[in-house]
């Protein structure tokens, strides 16, 4: 199931909106900013409850 989240661009600090499934349980990708275009990395992490738990980072971040 889709849910959309809106989350802060760790560049910019402008609010986005990024859809995410907890059905596929973690990930970890790479997607622009819709508002400065800058590559932000994306990790999904599923809780306890089945909801999705987004953390962003600069692309370089480890």
């Amino acid at each position: 199931m889709l849910h959309a989240q809106i989350c802060q661009c760790p560049y910019c600090g402008e609010a986005i909106e990024l859809v995410t499934d907890a059905s596929a349980g973690a990930q970890a990708y790479i997607e622009d900013c819709p508002v400065c275009c800058r590559p932000i990395q994306v990790r999904v992490d599923v809780d306890d409850a089945g909801e999705a738990v987004l953390r962003l980072a600069h692309e370089d971040d480890a």
